[in-house]
């Protein structure tokens, strides 16, 4: 079931660490929105600035022109795409009831609901590390991560995710992440 854009803006919070490539695919996510016609706000927020430091991340999507200049307090999809995070941050703070947590994670999708007691909404839970390492040969988990986000929430079109990254990443790399997308949305398991 796709996000409803009936009600405005969606909104999206993401969860790594510097180096792992979260405003980068914060970014990429960004760019299919806008090359499907819609308006966004993509931004990093940043701790420490080193390799390794908790870093977020933020996406508005809306159909329409975007008047809100404040961080995303109450997101429709959180995405976590360091599963070390999740002993450090609870990523269902601030999360809407009927909202989107997306985690890379061998848990199950029940198993995240118990650990965070998040009744509503979905969980996605996909192994990105495993995905990025076999396929990229590198701990890239972040577009296996968000190609679970827009599996489960049909923000956008995978297509038009691919299309963007392939734009970004000419070459080898482009087309590994293409692959790591395309198996990440086949494993992606959704409760």
């Amino acid at each position: 079931m796709a996000l409803d854009f009936a009600k405005g803006i969606t909104e999206f919070r993401w969860h790594g660490r510097g180096g792992q490539g979260v405003v980068t695919s914060n970014q990429m996510l960004g760019k299919a929105a806008l090359k499907e016609g819609n308006y966004i706000q993509a931004f990093p927020e940043f701790g420490p600035e080193r390799t390794g430091a908790p870093v977020r991340a933020f996406l508005r999507i809306s159909k329409d022109p975007i008047q809100i200049y404040a961080q995303v307090y109450a997101p429709d999809v959180v995405i976590c795409i360091d599963p070390t995070l999740l002993d450090v941050v609870n990523p269902t703070e601030g999360l809407k009831a009927d909202g989107t947590l997306v985690i890379n994670t061998t848990m199950t999708p029940e198993e995240v609901r118990d650990k965070y007691d998040f009744r509503g909404g979905k969980v996605v839970t996909v192994d990105a590390s495993t995905i990025a390492m076999e396929v990229l040969g590198r701990p890239f988990y972040n577009m296996p991560t968000m190609a679970a986000a827009v599996e489960a929430t049909k923000v956008v079109k995978i297509e038009t995710v691919i299309e963007a990254v392939l734009e970004r990443y000419p070459g080898k790399v482009g087309e590994l992440n293409k692959v790591a997308i395309e198996k990440a949305v086949k494993e992606a398991k959704i409760g």
